[in-house]
């Protein structure tokens, strides 16, 4: 949306974790705000409207309207703990939050690097977005030193992320319409 920048990349607006998404990953977003690529979205013209916020709860009316129901669906990227998020970034300052998204970044480039057998991105993705920093860590510590072939890497990497989520009630496949395939 033209005039509408943002400095962060890693999370959106909205509070989408836009540094955890595939389609970001394979440079074919460049996130909210972020310049040539940046699609028109009724957010982005509202933080506009409403003085340029660069965080909706930085809004003197958040939650809004747009937040009353938790998004059904998801896009390319979990859209299931939008307000969580932003609340816990309110809740303990951007810096604190960027700082766990760094982590949660260099924790989903370990496993993409090492792990990733073309079939996991969207796993490890999820995995990255929903699962504690403390599961994540839990799972790359019990990586860690295991040598074997990458097929028997990815199926390690992907059974432990399903292990953790199972504990937590975590569901990693993103949430599509009826009718549309969501592995």
């Amino acid at each position: 949306m033209k005039g509408f920048v943002r400095s962060d990349q890693l999370f959106s607006l909205c509070g989408l974790n836009c540094g955890l998404c595939t389609m970001r990953l394979g440079g074919y977003c460049p996130g909210c705000g972020g310049g040539e690529g940046n699609q028109s979205c009724a957010i982005a013209r509202c933080s506009l409207d409403h003085g340029g916020v660069e965080y909706c709860f930085q809004c003197g009316e958040f939650p809004c309207g747009r937040y009353e129901n938790e998004d059904v669906y998801d896009s390319f990227i979990t859209h299931r703990n939008r307000l969580r998020d932003l609340e816990r970034a309110r809740q303990s300052g951007v810096e604190v939050y960027q700082a766990e998204q760094r982590e949660r970044c260099e924790i989903l480039r370990v496993l993409l690097e090492g792990y990733n057998d073309g079939r996991r991105k969207t796993l490890f993705s999820l995995a990255a977005n929903l699962l504690e920093l403390e599961d994540l860590r839990e799972i790359l510590e019990r990586l860690t030193g295991e040598a074997s072939g990458l097929p028997e890497r990815a199926g390690r990497a992907a059974a432990l992320c399903k292990e953790a989520a199972a504990r937590r009630g975590v569901d990693l496949r993103l949430r599509k319409p009826p009718g549309k395939s969501g592995k």
